[in-house]
């Protein structure tokens, strides 16, 4: 299963988001130091839910991050997240 995929099904059952944006940037760092090639490593994820109601960027960020533990362990190098509560701005 791609880490792509992986990502999405994840965060859908951790965080169940009214919206969930997942990109793979790895192609924009290929031969980027630390980047292990694969073309899964890198991505950008937009999320918004209503278990970020109340919390700080910070504490959002770890409910994203414990719920990626092991793809961050492996084969995520490096994760982009914007967290947005319901009725917050979207951009």
């Amino acid at each position: 299963m791609s880490a792509e995929t992986l990502i999405r099904e994840k965060l859908l059952v951790a965080l169940r988001p009214t919206r969930l944006d997942v990109v793979n940037e790895s192609h924009m760092h290929s031969g980027h130091a630390g980047s292990p090639g694969t073309g899964e490593s890198h991505f950008r994820v937009m999320v918004v839910s209503e278990a970020f109601e109340g919390k700080s960027r910070v504490e959002r960020h770890r409910m994203v991050n414990a719920a990626l533990a092991d793809e961050l362990r492996g084969r995520v190098h490096a994760l982009a997240l914007t967290t947005y509560a319901p009725g917050e701005a979207v951009r």
